[in-house]
């Protein structure tokens, strides 16, 4: 955790970070963006990828160490694919479906930076996790407890992870649920940002059917699409970024060098939507 955490600003800002796999690295712009207004979130909910990001911005890290974090782990393909190999599901349980499942607490584990606290209440800024109840249908918002439990149960996709038992519940993805949470943030907040990293399905340069995998991810993606629009016509955020992530699938992290890239300049993007607002309200 950073020694110097920057107090809170007036008006109370709320932070929510949408899922959307790999796509979601390109959260780490929207937090250098609010550090270089000097500005520190009163709250933060997130996601899927924006849960695991989410802590750690919660944590007190800075966008321009959340990112060398995310190069540390990711910048490399050998050393993502070297991860996977070791996360690998050793049970014929968890290969029986013709995918790989893996378990989303030792992802978290291998993933989440050391100086991440453990538990909820060590946290330098409020935060909350939303996963999917999946035997109850609904939506959950954790914010007490095991904070690297609640991210493994928010990253939980269906194929590609087991689901995760808390509190006497089986929780999936939160994507399936409230793919970007912003509706979830506290009462008290004043401004809200919200960042929405669905994308679309990535269309292959030649016409071609998709694959099972990349149905299934689409499938998804249009899931939380539908999910977000609606939303959206009732509600709206104080601020929107959706940052320009449509050339990459949902499990692109070894091209994580490359989203970042793509991604940058929502940076600016940020600084402008959220510094006008903030002024107004100066």
């Amino acid at each position: 955790m950073t020694d110097a955490v920057p107090p809170p600003t007036f008006p109370r800002l709320g932070l929510a970070l949408g899922g959307g796999g790999a796509r979601g690295l390109a959260h780490v712009h929207v937090l250098s963006a609010l550090d270089d207004l000097g500005v520190r979130p009163s709250a933060i909910i997130g996601c899927s990828i924006g849960a695991l990001i989410g802590a750690a911005a919660a944590a007190g890290l800075s966008g321009a160490e959340v990112e060398d974090e995310v190069l540390s782990a990711l910048g490399r393909p050998a050393d993502v694919w070297g991860k996977v190999w070791k996360l690998r599901p050793r049970s014929f349980a968890d290969i029986a479906g013709g995918l790989p499942v893996f378990d989303p607490e030792a992802v978290v584990t291998e993933f989440l930076p050391d100086r991440i606290p453990d538990e909820f209440a060590a946290l330098a800024i409020p935060f909350s996790a939303v996963a999917a109840d999946f035997y109850g249908t609904s939506e959950v918002e954790i914010s007490t407890g095991s904070l690297r439990r609640a991210v493994a149960a928010s990253i939980a996709l269906p194929a590609l992870f087991r689901p995760v038992d808390m509190d006497g519940l089986t929780l999936i993805d939160g994507g399936v649920v409230n793919p970007l949470p912003f509706d979830r943030l506290p009462a008290n907040i004043d401004l809200i940002v919200a960042v929405d990293v669905v994308g679309t399905p990535v269309r292959p340069d030649k016409p071609r059917p998709p694959s099972a995998r990349e149905a299934l991810f689409g499938a998804s993606q249009i899931l939380m699409q539908a999910l977000i629009s609606e939303k959206l016509k009732s509600r709206r955020p104080d601020v929107l970024i959706r940052p320009p992530v449509d050339g990459f699938a949902a499990l692109d992290f070894v091209k994580a060098r490359g989203i970042l890239a793509a991604t940058a300049s929502i940076r600016e993007e940020v600084k402008a939507a959220v510094g006008r607002r903030l002024d107004a309200a100066a």
